[in-house]
C-alpha cells in the first residue's frame, strides 16, 4: 500500500519573506527542505507526499514544481496563483508547461489571513476558482471556522472543482470548542466535491500538553461528517514541529484511527489523495 503524507512545506527564510512566520513561530524559522523530509517519511514508512505552498508568490510555485520533478518522494505540490488575476488561467497554463508542472495538482491560497471572512464569494475570486477547475486542479483550502460559511457557498457553486479542506478548518482545539466549527464542517461535507485533509490538529491543540485524547472528538466528527472516503492524512510538518515531532504526529494519526478497518486507513493514508489529486505514483 502507498502511504502519502498529503500536506508538508518547505521555506527558507534566508531567502524569502514568511509575513506569517510570527515571533511565537521562533523554533520553525530556519531553512527545511528536502533533505530535512527524506528521512522522517522514510521511517513511518511513507513513501510519496504532497508539497504545499507557504508563500503568495508563483515564482516558489515554480521552485516547487522543480524540485517535484528532481525529488521522487514528491507526487504533487500544490502551488500559489494569483485568482483574483484576469488572467489567471493563462498563468496555470504557464506553470504547468513550465519544467515539473505535470506535478502541479492544486492550488491554495491563506484565505485564513484575508480581512473579509466572505474573501471567497468575491466575483474576482470565483472567476479564478473556475479557472483552477477549468486546468483539473483541487483547491486547498486554509480556512478558518470564520471563513467555512464563505467556503461552502464557493464549493456549492463550483460542483466541478474538487475542494479540500486543510488542517479539518481549524477548531480550536486548545479551547475544547465544537461550535461553530461542527456545524459548519457538516455543512462542508454535505457536498460531494469536498474532501477534508486530517492535518494540522496538533497546532490547533494545547502546543505542550496535548493527547490524543483531546483531538478524538475532533477526528470523529470528520470521520462522521466525511468518511474516510474524502479524508486524507498530512503532517503539516514543519509547522507540527512547534507541537509534535514528525513520526508522533503519523504515530497520533494511527492511534486515532486504529477502529477502523485496514481498507479504510488505505483510503485516509493513501487512496482518497490519489484520486482527489490525480496523483501519478507509479
Amino acid at each position: 500500500m502507498i502511504k502519502i503524507d498529503s500536506h508538508h512545506h518547505f521555506w527558507d527564510p534566508d531567502r524569502a519573506t514568511y509575513p506569517w512566520m510570527t515571533d511565537d513561530l521562533a523554533p520553525i524559522r530556519r531553512r527545511f527542505g528536502p533533505a530535512d523530509l527524506r528521512p522522517l517519511i522514510d521511517g513511518m514508512r511513507i513513501s510519496r507526499t504532497i508539497l504545499v505552498q507557504p508563500r503568495s508568490r508563483t515564482n516558489e510555485t515554480e521552485e516547487f514544481i522543480a524540485t517535484a520533478a528532481a525529488e521522487r518522494f514528491i507526487a504533487g505540490v500544490v502551488g500559489w496563483v494569483d485568482l483574483t488575476d484576469p488572467a489567471v488561467a493563462d498563468e496555470i497554463a504557464r506553470l504547468r508547461a513550465a519544467p515539473g508542472g505535470d506535478r502541479l495538482v492544486g492550488i491554495r491560497h491563506q484565505v485564513q489571513d484575508e480581512p473579509d471572512p466572505e474573501w471567497l464569494a468575491r466575483p474576482d475570486v470565483r472567476r479564478g476558482l473556475a479557472a483552477v477547475a477549468s486546468a483539473g486542479l483541487a483547491y486547498d483550502l486554509l480556512v478558518r471556522p470564520r471563513e467555512l460559511s464563505a467556503a461552502f457557498d464557493a464549493a456549492a457553486a463550483l460542483p466541478d472543482l474538487r475542494f479540500v479542506v486543510d488542517h479539518i478548518g481549524k477548531p480550536r482545539i486548545a479551547a475544547a470548542e465544537m461550535e461553530p466549527w461542527a456545524g459548519r464542517i457538516r455543512s462542508m461535507a454535505e457536498l460531494p466535491n469536498v474532501a477534508c485533509k486530517l492535518s494540522g490538529l496538533v497546532t490547533e491543540a494545547a502546543w505542550g500538553s496535548w493527547t490524543t485524547v483531546d483531538l478524538h472528538p475532533y477526528v470523529d466528527a470528520v470521520l462522521d461528517a466525511f468518511g474516510p472516503e474524502r479524508l486524507m492524512f498530512g503532517s503539516d510538518w514543519p509547522v507540527c514541529l512547534l507541537a509534535a515531532s514528525y513520526d508522533r504526529v503519523v504515530s497520533a494519526d494511527r492511534e486515532l484511527l486504529a477502529a477502523l478497518s485496514a481498507d479504510e486507513r488505505a483510503r485516509i493514508f493513501g487512496v482518497t489523495a490519489m484520486e482527489v489529486y490525480g496523483l501519478d505514483v507509479g
